[in-house]
């Protein structure tokens, strides 16, 4: 049960990046073929192809977060000594934290008005909470990772080792 949970929690995010995109590359691809093929299309793979990348992007920000690979700023870690950038990593993760904590409670709050209106998606003609469910999944997947990486910067501070700078994105 360790093994699968350490699995996990190293590339469940790349399994589900990796299902959504495959999932949205055969779902354009077939209505393409239709349109030009059959010339017809349906309604339902537009919207089906928007829902899962919008859950393939807070997936992926998730993933992100884990990575170090999310946009910040720089220019501060370059003039401060190294064994400074954990204390600024910390800093950094608590304001991310506080955001994603408010974030994710108004996301909450959406999902909750439209449970009370009983909204449907359009083409598909199912609850919409299911795809408005990305944005609390997303953040609540951040703030686990947020938590992770903090974590991991207390334990480098204590150890007097340097910290974990991230995945560069190019070289």
């Amino acid at each position: 049960m360790r093994k699968a949970l350490r699995q996990l929690d190293a590339n469940g995010e790349r399994f589900l990046m990796l299902v959504f995109y495959c999932f949205i590359v055969f779902v354009i691809v077939i209505e393409v073929l239709r349109r030009f093929l059959l010339d017809f299309s349906s309604l339902w793979g537009e919207e089906a192809a928007r829902f899962a990348f919008i859950y393939l992007g807070w997936v992926g920000a998730s993933y992100a977060v884990k990575q170090r690979a999310h946009i910040r700023f720089d220019v501060l870690l370059h003039l401060l000594p190294r064994r400074l950038h954990g204390y600024l990593y910390l800093f950094g993760e608590l304001c991310t934290l506080v955001f994603a904590g408010f974030a994710l409670y108004w996301s909450l709050d959406t999902i909750s008005t439209m449970l009370q209106f009983d909204a449907l998606a359009p083409a598909l003609r199912v609850s919409q909470v299911w795809f408005e469910a990305a944005v609390p999944l997303g953040f609540t997947m951040m703030v686990a990772r947020i938590l992770q990486s903090a974590w991991r910067d207390i334990q480098d501070i204590r150890a007097g080792r340097d910290a974990y700078s991230g995945t560069l994105l190019f070289d």
